[in-house]
């Protein structure tokens, strides 16, 4: 009876040590670049990524409304708050695929979206995204990738408030919508053709 008692204990402790070491290797980081539906759509399709949630970050209101942060008055950024598996991708990788599919060098604007809410910036919780993100933005601007300098702010993360549930997976739910069409499909089939071999499974 004491050894099948033991065998039983020894499973359970392995089971969970097997889960805190999982979940040691995941990671989360906080994105704006524009509508947070382009943001989200792009990186759900990258392997290694576990969870991508729409939401604001950034602003001066507590639970603000996708209405309020429109207006432009709450000081909130539209963000993907990003979980990803670190044994399987990293915080370059996830800079690189930010910086790709949006543009990072114009202030307070992506296309037609435009006002504060839709700025860019990396929302940073520790001095390694901290680190991380300074580094591959002056490393940009050094190469002169853009025309005119990244104007990404890298921030502390202070507060995340998730959007409404029907701001969850916009793009999978609204494929036939025209702003899906004329504005997130094309920033996913870049997405594909930059990063093809960094798809997940399902996409590649």
């Amino acid at each position: 009876m004491k050894n099948t008692i033991l065998i039983c204990l020894f499973a359970l402790f392995l089971s969970g040590f097997a889960q805190t070491k999982k979940a040691s290797n995941l990671e989360t980081i906080t994105v704006g670049g524009g509508c947070y539906w382009c943001v989200e759509a792009v990186y759900e399709n990258l392997n290694g990524v576990k969870s991508v949630v729409s939401g604001f970050s950034g602003g001066k209101v507590a639970n603000p409304t996708y209405e309020e942060v429109c207006t432009g008055t709450t000081g909130h950024a539209e963000v993907v708050q990003i979980t990803y598996d670190k044994n399987v991708t990293d915080l370059n990788e996830i800079f690189k695929v930010f910086f790709t599919v949006h543009d990072p060098t114009t202030l307070n604007r992506q296309g037609a979206d435009v006002g504060t809410q839709y700025r860019s910036v990396i929302f940073y919780k520790n001095e390694e995204q901290k680190k991380a993100a300074q580094s591959i933005i002056a490393e940009l601007n050094k190469a002169k990738v853009y025309d005119s300098p990244i104007v990404t702010k890298v921030e502390p993360f202070t507060k995340f408030y998730k959007a409404e549930d029907y701001h969850q997976n916009y793009y999978a739910n609204n494929k036939n919508q025209p702003y899906c069409k004329m504005v997130i499909q094309p920033k996913i089939e870049k997405f594909e053709k930059v990063f093809k071999d960094k798809l997940k499974k399902s996409k590649a």
